[in-house]
């Protein structure tokens, strides 16, 4: 199959999967177009099979913003007949859903041209937070061809705002070979140093992801084990705000700020124990990545999180903001390697069993298939 996928080329998860979809359908022989305004962060390598087609933006003075969605939907629509793809893979029904559905209407006379969704949480949480939002979402879901979503949570979600149900559940997936443990990684030594515990958060610094916990959670636990320590790889706006925190409650000198990496695994690889306190989570795909890594997961109840890490065996899961609860978990933890060392097998173990690629990614082939077929069968 020729196909065409589109996502946010920032951090965060739906940048990751879209991109980790692609390069996976390519090593099974796909032919794979990446279409975005830069290239993915996680799409490493280029070739024959995987391609990448920037959204090139117009400056016009008449326009205060530059129109991004007609600009996405031009490039679908190029790409499209110049690769003949046979369907469009848009991550976010906003706006890239709607960008690909106008170039769909634009080429009908020629071809017709599926477009497939995938949710990933925003979608959702956008219109919650306005409502202006839902008859443009609702339409772009009625309109694609095909929609998935990545949590039995997020499904339901999508019911409840806009009573639409024809969604299909294809998780989030990890590929093993990539997150492995590695406590004899230099970057071990160099993060930790005279046998400290490491305590890891990886994500965006946004207020929904509540990086400020894990300062709190920091505090409490030194208060009884001194050898705690905290690395908070990422950026965003929180950023400023934790690390006044911590000079605040005089723990600077024992959390780390490394920035953005593009080598996650390598981070996570050497943690003891990793930190999701989100008040919001579709799914959490740094908390199954961590797992991978035979790391336990700290972690609110919320969300599609409960799908990923299950309680008293891969890790603990608290009330949101329950600051208390979590660190008691975490020093609970750190003192007793036995359990930390159980807890981080089943992790892997269960990481694997459920979300490897290669269980997920012939979902998404399959669905693709489904699509093409019914299309077919209608036209």
């Amino acid at each position: 199959m020729n196909i065409g996928i589109t996502v946010y080329p920032t951090y965060g998860g739906s940048g990751i999967v879209g991109s980790e979809i692609g390069s996976s359908l390519a090593e099974n022989g796909h032919n794979v177009h990446f279409i975005s305004s830069s290239l993915p962060t996680r799409l490493t390598e280029l070739n024959e099979r995987v391609q990448f087609h920037e959204v090139e933006m117009m400056n016009y003075p008449l326009f205060e913003h530059q129109p991004y969605s007609l600009a996405l939907a031009t490039k679908l629509a190029t790409v499209a007949r110049a690769e003949n793809l046979d369907l469009l893979h848009m991550h976010y029904a906003i706006p890239h859903s709607i960008s690909a559905i106008l170039a769909r209407e634009s080429l009908k006379s020629k071809f017709y041209l599926p477009v497939i969704t995938t949710l990933h949480g925003t979608d959702i949480t956008l219109v919650g937070a306005d409502r202006s939002y839902l008859p443009i979402t609702k339409y772009a879901l009625q309109e694609s061809d095909g929609v998935t979503a990545v949590s039995r949570f997020l499904k339901q979600a999508t019911i409840e705002t806009f009573d639409f149900d024809e969604i299909e559940v294809i998780p989030n997936f990890i590929c093993p070979n990539h997150y492995k443990r590695n406590f004899d990684s230099p970057l071990r030594e160099e993060l930790a140093g005279n046998g400290s515990k490491l305590m890891m958060h990886v994500s965006n610094f946004r207020p929904v992801k509540r990086p400020l916990d894990c300062i709190e959670i920091l505090a409490k636990v030194r208060e009884q084990d001194k050898n705690a320590r905290l690395v908070m790889v990422g950026d965003g706006p929180e950023r400023s705000a934790c690390e006044y925190r911590a000079e605040q409650l005089g723990v600077t000198e024992f959390v780390c700020f490394p920035g953005k990496k593009d080598n996650i695994a390598d981070y996570l690889a050497v943690a003891d124990l990793f930190l999701l306190p989100s008040e919001s989570e579709s799914f959490g795909l740094a908390a199954l990545e961590a797992q991978a890594c035979e790391v336990p997961v700290i972690a609110s109840r919320v969300g599609g999180i409960p799908e990923v890490v299950t309680d008293r065996e891969t890790g603990f899961l608290s009330d949101i903001g329950d600051i208390e609860k979590m660190s008691s978990d975490v020093v609970a933890l750190l003192r007793d390697e036995e359990m930390r060392e159980e807890f981080g097998r089943r992790s892997r173990e269960y990481a694997v069993e459920r979300y490897h690629a290669d269980k997920i990614i012939p979902k998404y082939v399959s669905f693709y298939e489904k699509v093409l077929g019914r299309r077919s069968a209608n036209a």
